[in-house]
């Protein structure tokens, strides 16, 4: 698989905003082999990871280095403090108005086994060495809709669904779930990833398996040849406003 023809077409498709990044999960013991040489993150959230793979970086992130610890929960790097855990963190970010609501969303939350990574790697899927555990892509709603389509192309018609708690957009929801489920699973974003990286209002997120790299990108080739040129025309607008 040319993991650079597909993110180049991903790219003139959804648009060059929409650039794919190849995140790997890497466990105990294993040979880091070329992440030895990606540059090493200290004092960052999983979404600022995120922001600098799309921007052109190849990085790492473990435990010690991973500021967030919400997210450090989600891949099992550390427990989730208690001021979390209780939903009393929620209520001062002012998120949720109770304290339950906070302890409620972070009881559901999909999560790896304890101590099951030592690190995270994270580059655009055009500078991934082979093909990567999951596939993240922020970028404009119009254009990730059409990804979106494409998966229930390979799902044969199968309606979409996402699970979200509108928190941990990117590690939970665009990562964890799609390792985890084997899925795909999107996002409008949040509190965090909004707050933290350069992500657009326009912009949101989403992440699928690795595995489903290929046939998704079959399927957004198929929508190219003709739905995505003639619904970005806006002829059925055009002719509304100027009859």
């Amino acid at each position: 698989m040319d993991l650079a023809q597909i993110a180049a077409q991903f790219e003139e498709v959804l648009g060059h905003e929409c650039s794919p990044v190849a995140v790997f999960l890497l466990g105990p013991g294993v040979d880091l082999g070329p992440f030895a040489e990606w540059r090493p993150l200290q004092g960052h959230r999983y979404c600022q990871a995120l922001m600098r793979a799309r921007r052109g970086e190849a990085v790492t992130l473990g435990a010690r280095g991973l500021a967030c610890p919400a997210a450090a929960a989600a891949f099992g790097f550390r427990p989730l403090p208690a001021q979390l855990a209780n939903g009393k963190g929620l209520v001062g970010f002012g998120i949720v108005a109770e304290e339950g609501f906070g302890r409620a969303m972070f009881e559901g939350m999909s999560k790896l086994p304890n101590g099951s990574l030592q690190l995270l790697a994270l580059s655009r899927l055009r500078l991934a060495p082979w093909l990567p555990d999951v596939v993240v892509v922020e970028g404009p709603a119009e254009s990730l809709m059409w990804l979106l389509l494409a998966d229930l192309n390979v799902a044969r018609g199968s309606r979409r669904s996402s699970d979200t708690a509108v928190l941990q957009a990117t590690c939970v929801d665009a990562t964890v779930i799609p390792h985890l489920e084997k899925r795909l699973d999107y996002s409008l974003g949040c509190y965090g990833c909004r707050e933290a990286t350069d992500l657009a209002p326009s912009e949101t997120v989403l992440g699928f398996p690795g595995e489903r790299l290929a046939p998704l990108a079959a399927a957004v080739g198929r929508l190219a040849e003709r739905a995505v040129a003639r619904s970005r025309t806006k002829s059925a607008f055009h002719r509304l406003v100027t009859r």
